[in-house]
């Protein structure tokens, strides 16, 4: 017996929209809301800090043109020819721990259980140079590729690296030796000679496989900059060092096969896997230039960002450096480190190496997620947030070239734009419109965080590192050392169904600063609610209802709170009211409202 099967086709059916039905249908949904628009794509568009408009719709015509097939230029889709191993990408685990033992220890656990290259960090808090061939004791260098992150100390790393290779009578299995002169200066201002890394790069040259020199473009990320901000500045680097190489003597293939590339993935997966596609174009398009568009793949290390992890609520962490792991893949990075969960907190366990380990595993080998090459591929959102992102980032480096190259630009320009870009950030994690759960959404005040051993402090004098929820952790760090914590009430009007929205509004937003709250009961009696208050101990008010309960007895209430001691109303929600001192709202000042109640509360600082 044979049964015929019919193709199954999604849209049979349905008649084809248009972008002009889409329009009046949005603008229908709009206006019904409230919110008086004629053009949906304004309304609900939004501009990235790099000035890239993400729209609410696009189709094949947003399309930028062609990008190639994968392993051909201009590399959009990836470096990996079409029909090439898609084996998933090189798993890499940071270590920095100043014992090398522990070390070595945590080395040989992560390669026995599915990390496939090593960086090692030495000097600047971690381990000295001398320390590799212990750290290393028991490590095949044929099999496992290492890559050296060693500051002012890269020449005698690089040295005892490969006398402990040429020891063992073997070759090293790639990796790279970490030379990054302009990296060094970004991140602690110490000028470090071109010369050295060129010297470098003329011996790893004849090691096949083996690079001399890290791009490494998180410095600026970590100092709150954009992810074209990013790119330009990796892309300013990178000729810098190609200008080096070639005026020291290596040819155009030589210096290009001698760079690694070194981004930040963030939890913003789409601007991630845009970034890296973005990233692989703009270098290829500096190889044309250079005359070499043949030799245009760039070797991309992605590691999740530090910017975006927390000290508080740290577990969250994980959902976030899975999301910003899953984007580096998918956007075709060759190598990615996830940051351990506890990162923020000291130096990592062996518990939190091995989850950080294992999100990679799982998505490479149960989720499939490297078995499709460039999947983004062909999403008009995608394709066109790359190609809009690359012209940022194009112009930028342009101006950085303007202003003398990376070198000359790490004197004013590039710290001044970054310093720009987290201002804006800055403001608008401030106003939760950038929300960082666990932390300004949704904070556990009673959380017990996992203690870690304290990590050394990295080497000053650079671009600052900043973290997005710094400010916020600043405050929570104040809530604890007050011993009790402090408290605002919250002066719930009327009942349950009128005032559990904004109450849960204000006691989240309280909350975030390491405030406790405490509700009133469901009454409308301003002497009743006032007496809760008095009771409560707090100096501090937040008046909570509904508009209509508001305009009934608002007023009342405030008077009743001022007359049993309120130093400070607040009400949640919009409104004027005699009595009430000042309103929270969605996109208010969270960290002002925070900072000013503590202060009402008497909270030292």
């Amino acid at each position: 017996m044979t049964v015929e099967h019919e193709e199954f086709r999604p849209g049979a059916g349905f008649a084809p929209g248009t972008r002009e039905e889409w329009r009046r249908a949005a603008v229908g949904v709009l206006r019904r809301s409230g919110a008086e628009v004629d053009s949906p794509e304004e309304a609900l568009a939004h501009t990235t800090y790099d000035g890239v408009t993400l729209r609410p719709l696009y189709d094949a015509s947003d399309l930028p043109g062609d990008p190639g097939l994968p392993g051909f230029a201009p590399y959009v889709r990836g470096a990996r020819p079409l029909g090439g191993a898609l084996s998933g990408w090189d798993v890499r685990q940071r270590h920095a721990h100043p014992d090398p033992a522990v070390t070595r220890e945590a080395v040989l656990a992560d390669l026995e259980n599915g990390v496939t290259s090593l960086w090692l960090v030495l000097g600047e808090g971690g381990p000295p140079p001398s320390a590799l061939p212990r750290m290393l004791d028991g490590v095949y260098l044929d099999l496992a590729p290492v890559v050296l992150s060693a500051g002012a100390a890269t020449t005698e790393a690089a040295e005892v690296y490969l006398r402990l290779a040429d020891q063992r009578g073997t070759a090293p299995a790639g990796g790279n030796l970490g030379a990054d002169p302009i990296g060094l200066r970004a991140r602690t201002g110490t000028p470090a000679p071109l010369p050295e890394a060129v010297a470098l790069a003329r011996r790893a040259k004849d090691v096949p496989s083996l690079r001399a020199i890290t791009v490494d473009a998180t410095p600026y990320h970590d100092a709150g900059g954009s992810d074209a901000e990013e790119l330009g500045c990796s892309l300013a680097t990178g000729v810098a060092y190609l200008r080096a190489l070639t005026d020291g003597g290596l040819t155009l293939e030589e210096a290009l096969g001698q760079l690694e590339f070194r981004y930040a993935a963030t939890a913003d997966q789409f601007l991630t896997i845009a970034k890296f596609r973005a990233a692989r174009m703009l270098w290829a398009r500096v190889a044309e230039v250079c005359g070499a568009p043949a030799l245009g793949g760039q070797l991309q290390h992605a590691v999740t960002s530090s910017a975006m992890m927390t000290a508080r609520d740290p577990w969250v962490n994980m959902l976030r450096t899975t999301l910003a792991c899953f984007a580096a893949g998918v956007g075709g990075a060759d190598a990615v480190t996830v940051q351990p969960f506890d990162a923020r907190l000291g130096l990592p366990d062996a518990f939190a190496r091995r989850i950080a380990r294992n999100t990679q595993s799982l998505l490479v080998e149960e989720a499939g997620v490297a078995r499709v090459a460039d999947p983004a591929g062909g999403s008009w959102y995608a394709e066109r947030l790359t190609a809009d992102l690359a012209g940022k980032a194009w112009e930028w480096f342009q101006e950085i070239e303007r202003a003398g190259g990376a070198e000359a630009a790490l004197g004013r320009l590039i710290p001044e734009r970054l310093a720009a870009t987290w201002a804006r950030r800055s403001r608008d994690v401030a106003r939760r419109v950038r929300p960082i759960t666990g932390v300004s959404e949704f904070p556990h005040l009673d959380e017990r965080r996992p203690v870690r051993e304290p990590a050394p402090e990295p080497a000053g004098g650079g671009l600052p590192r900043v973290h997005y929820a710094q400010e916020f952790e600043a405050l929570r760090d104040r809530a604890d050392r007050a011993g009790e914590r402090p408290l605002v009430f919250l002066a719930t009007i009327g009942p349950v169904a009128a005032h559990t929205a904004r109450a849960s509004f204000a006691a989240n937003l309280f909350r975030s600063g390491g405030i406790a709250t405490l509700t009133g009961g469901a009454s409308t009696d301003p002497a009743a609610i006032a007496g809760e208050f008095a009771r409560s101990g707090s100096a501090v008010a937040c008046l909570c209802s509904s508009d209509r309960l508001y305009a009934e007895h608002a007023e009342a209430v405030a008077a009743a709170l001022a007359g049993a001691g309120a130093r400070k109303v607040w009400l949640a929600g919009k409104g004027h009211y005699e009595g009430v001192d000042a309103v929270l709202h969605a996109g208010c000042d969270v960290l002002d409202v925070l900072r000013t109640t503590f202060d009402d509360l008497g909270v030292a600082p």
